[in-house]
């Protein structure tokens, strides 16, 4: 039985790339398995999502196309070759008859058509994603880009202390008569408090006036989310292989337990096997008690007196 979609943690290490439908701004991110596929996509106020197995693409392919009588295997190559490249931002379409649209729907949903040629006829395709769980939506953006918050915080912290230690060198150097060969190459002393509030007041206005097309992550903002992604991985490895153990090592417990159980068990039933002779066998007393009731022996008067 095919999975439907790809591995949580397959999709999750792909990366979320810009890309233009129909004039629409996107972050897309997606998966193609050998039958199937598993695509994301989010204009920042919504997430759709779209998951397909074999069967599914079967069906559709049908309802679309009447007269395609092929399995899955023989066009889904042909649609990951002109899908693709949509769905990764790149220009360059190996079909270059393709056509692709992107409509909203009333119901919140989006829908991308497809139409090229396959053997020289008409091949349309669909993609029908609807509002994706909350779950995947975390999962696979919002904890992502907290973690990579939380560590470009700290770059700015280590690298406002860097520029304080820099700036007491220069300090010292200028101090034992140091002096600059070229004025414009003087800088005033660093102060992070400023420097926020001042870069606040600048930014801020920028930030709002962008166009809606600057969606996505740059090279740097890429490998940053690729190196949280994977640091994110390990742990979850590490986190299931230690579940695993502690419950491997309770399993042995509990059968140790069982296992003194069903001695105790099986004595018992030895015991209750036997025949009723053998096992009403008289109560020993103790030593002391042994020797006093045997009776007393009378000495000999002897053969001679």
């Amino acid at each position: 039985m095919e999975v439907r979609g790809a591995p949580a943690e397959v999709l999750l290490q792909r990366p979320w790339l810009p890309v233009s439908i129909s004039g629409c701004q996107l972050l897309a991110k997606s998966w193609f398995g050998e039958t199937s596929y598993h695509i994301l996509l989010t204009d920042v106020d919504c997430v759709w999502e779209e998951r397909m197995d074999s069967a599914a693409i079967q069906k559709r392919a049908q309802e679309l196309n009447r007269r395609l009588r092929a399995e899955v295997k023989a066009f889904f190559s042909h649609l990951c070759e002109v899908v693709q490249p949509c769905l990764t931002g790149s220009d360059g379409r190996p079909d270059g008859e393709a056509q692709i649209s992107l409509r909203r729907q009333e119901d919140g949903n989006i829908s991308i058509k497809l139409k090229s040629e396959l053997a020289e006829l008409p091949f349309y395709w669909e993609f029908h994603c609807t509002p994706a769980p909350v779950t995947v939506v975390c999962g696979q953006l919002v904890r992502p880009l907290l973690e990579m918050s939380r560590l470009l915080q700290r770059q700015v912290e280590q690298l406002g202390g860097l520029l304080g230690r820099k700036d007491a060198e220069i300090q010292d150097y200028r101090e034992n008569g140091a002096v600059l060969s070229r004025e414009r190459l003087q800088t005033d002393v660093f102060e992070e408090k400023t420097y926020r509030e001042d870069f606040m007041a600048k930014a801020l206005p920028l930030l709002r006036s962008e166009r809606t097309d600057a969606l996505g992550f740059d090279a740097d903002l890429q490998r940053l989310y690729a190196a949280v992604v994977a640091q994110n991985a390990r742990k979850r490895k590490l986190s299931e292989e230690k579940q695993a153990a502690v419950a491997s090592s309770g399993a042995g417990s509990v059968i140790s337990e069982v296992g003194e159980d069903a001695l105790e068990d099986a004595a018992g039933a030895k015991m209750a096997d036997r025949p009723a002779e053998q096992q009403a066998l008289p109560v020993r007393s103790n030593p002391a008690e042994r020797a006093s009731s045997k009776p007393k022996k009378k000495k000999g008067v002897g053969l001679f007196r």
